[in-house]
């Protein structure tokens, strides 16, 4: 059985917010949704996200440390699609769905807009509220033909892309990255892009302790 994972090198991410441009444009976001977020980390713990490149506005940039040893590095977030994904448990409706491939996607036919999910998911700010009626930057539609529906008063997150994983092709997020710092594959598969990358690297997950098992893999040196 498929077991769909990425993996990205933190050493080759330059920052340069191209898999999250490429993502808002793929699925045609709203202006306040945002799927995959890149931080600029402000400490050396895996778990501290940092400050974020938020909607085009620069939160925070900067090297951290004390000169002359000063560290610039970047982290891009978005949902982790767990293994034992607390927003699967918690959700009243059944809106939050996990396929046998392990991609965790939002449902909005039944989603109720209650933020169960986004109370119980550990991972800051993978999910988003469609607070009212969506509003997008451009007039027109943009993205893939079978990009997510946007409603009001529902919730939305990564879907590792999965309307372009079943006909073949790579999450969105990986196909502008100019650093080529993700991998894609199944995860079960030791021939697959993702394991190869994996395979003989220092690598941390997101907040693994508390026990979700999240197949999104970072690279380290």
């Amino acid at each position: 059985m498929t077991r769909y994972g990425m993996a990205i090198d933190l050493e080759r991410c330059v920052g340069c917010q191209a898999c999250a441009t490429a993502c808002k444009i793929a699925n045609n976001l709203p202006k306040n949704i945002t799927y995959n977020t890149v931080y600029t980390k402000t400490s050396t713990d895996p778990d501290d996200f940092g400050t974020a490149v938020v909607h085009g506005a620069v939160a925070n940039d900067n090297a951290f440390g004390e000169f002359p040893n000063c560290v610039l590095e970047f982290l891009p977030v978005q949902c982790q699609h767990c293994e034992n994904p607390p927003c699967l448990r918690v959700c009243p409706t059944g809106a939050t769905k996990k396929r046998d491939d392990g991609i965790v996607y939002v449902d909005s036919s039944l989603c109720i807009g209650c933020r169960s999910c986004m109370m119980a998911c550990p991972y800051d700010n993978v999910r988003s509220m469609n607070e009212g009626e969506p509003e997008y930057y451009l007039d027109v539609v943009v993205g893939e033909a079978d990009a997510p529906i946007h409603e009001a008063g529902t919730v939305e997150k990564c879907t590792f892309c999965h309307n372009l994983i079943d006909r073949g092709e790579v999450p969105a997020c990986m196909q502008l990255c100019m650093g080529r710092a993700r991998y894609w594959g199944d995860l079960d598969d030791p021939e697959s892009e993702v394991s190869k990358a994996i395979e003989g690297r220092n690598y941390y997950k997101l907040r693994e302790s508390i026990g979700t098992g999240p197949n999104v893999f970072y690279l380290t040196k």
